[in-house]
Formats: structure tokens, sequence, C-alpha cells
């Protein structure tokens, strides 16, 4: 329990089984269920915008601008999701966003309250997709990447998925991010568990494998729109990728 001195944050009862700390200050763990679903949304400018998830045997970060705390039960019947383990992730604009529209309201009540709640369901439903289909950016181990440098490995990454298409190298995406080629090879490989050229490999070919799907363009155009300068090293990259070589994916459609 917290002593009388001590500043809380402002509890928001969402539902009976949802409730929102909401400001600086802590929080009255005596006030929450030992088996909730806690998440904590820190937007300090020392450290990167983020979200972690815990169960309730774990204080909620002291850095935390905004907690919510949901019954596990009340997470599996609604979502069909609880997490099973502690999550630590990059909060993306789009989360950020709901998180200020819930902190900034100015509302009077009971519209405030209201609104506030609202917005609470709203987070943590997007929360909860993005970690169900592996959408958010996990963080990167303590210690071993700034808060910027942990933001260059995201602009890598974004590079890769827009532009996945241009001639692309380990140094030019380097260069293009304002790292090294050490601390991005290490970085991405600690953020995403993959390398550099994996990432933009999976781009690439799951990109030929839609056009093979979806167009009528010749085999040799497909892979040359996704970087491959001749059909032989496609073909070869496309079979380890997918199990099957690129007419053979499309054979079953021009048979029908």
């Amino acid at each position: 329990m917290l002593g009388e001195d001590s500043m809380q944050k402002e509890r928001v009862t969402v539902s009976p089984e949802m409730a929102a700390f909401i400001g600086e200050g802590m929080v009255d763990t005596a006030t929450m269920s030992a088996d909730a679903v806690v998440l904590c949304f820190t937007l300090g400018e020392d450290a990167p915008a983020q979200v972690t998830v815990t169960t309730g045997t774990v204080p909620p970060e002291e850095r935390a601008i905004l907690v919510l705390a949901v019954e596990r039960g009340a997470c599996l019947r609604v979502f069909d999701y609880a997490p099973d383990a502690n999550i630590a992730c990059h909060l993306p604009s789009e989360l950020r966003m709901m998180v200020a529209a819930i902190l900034d309201c100015t509302l009077p009540e009971p519209w405030r309250s209201t609104h506030r709640s609202a917005k609470c369901i709203e987070l943590l439903s997007s929360t909860f997709q993005r970690i169900v289909e592996d959408d958010l950016v996990p963080l990167a181990g303590a210690g071993q990447l700034s808060a910027r440098d942990s933001q260059r490995i995201v602009a890598a990454k974004r590079m890769i998925d827009e532009r996945w298409g241009e001639k692309m190298t380990l140094d030019s995406i380097a260069r293009a991010c304002g790292l090294n080629r050490a601390k991005l090879t290490r970085g991405f490989r600690d953020m995403f568990a993959c390398t550099v050229a994996d990432a933009l490999l999976d781009r690439r070919l799951g990109a030929a494998r839609q056009l093979l799907i979806a167009t009528d363009l010749p085999v040799s155009s497909i892979g040359y729109q996704c970087g491959y300068l001749n059909n032989a090293s496609f073909t070869r990259a496309f079979s380890r990728q997918f199990g099957a070589t690129p007419s053979s994916l499309r054979a079953p459609r021009l048979a029908a």
C-alpha cells in the first residue's frame, strides 16, 4: 500500500474487469488483481516510447505515464489472447497518439471519464492486435542500444519494407540511417532476430510470390522487378524460400 504522502496516478474504472491509472505517480498495486495483465505505456524523452506487458505479480514501471490493468480471464474471453511472457516493445506513432488522447483529454465530467474509458479500450485492443500479428518492434537488450540508435534501426527496417525494390547494400542502408555496419548488423539482430540480408530477402521474395499469383507477368520479369538480374539466381532463391520453383507455383492457376 502506498504511503499517505505518495503521489498516485489517477484511477479510472473502465469496467469491473479493467482499470486505467493515468499521469505521474505510483500505482497502488493493492487495487489490482494478482492475475491482471498490466500494460505500461512510457513516453519519456530519456528512453524510447515503449509499452511493456507483464502480469500483476510484477509492479508497474514507475516511469509509465499510463497503466492499464485487465483481468486475465477478460483478455481470454474478449480477445482469445493473454500474454504468457513479459513483452517490451517500441511504441509506434498510432499507439502514441491514443495514449496522448487519454492523457490530454480536456472534456469536463462526466464526458471526460467516458471518453477516456473508450480510448483505453481502443488502446488495449490495438496493442493486443499488434502483438498477436507480430507488428511491434521489440526493445533491444538493456544497454546494447541507445534510444537514438534504436530509432535508427527501426528506420533501417522501414527503409527495407518501403524500398525493397531498389538496389540496397548493408553499407548504403547504414549510411542512410546514420549507423556504421557493425552497429546496424548487431542492432538488427537484437531487435528483429534476423539479418539485414534476411529481411531484404523476405520482402523481395514475398513480393515476387504475390506477383506470380496475381499477374501474368513472365517469371523473368518478376525476378528482375524484385532485384534479381538473372532468372537462375531468382529461381534458386525462390525455391529455397518456398520449397517450389516460381513456375510450379504458378502452374495450378494456369491449368485452371
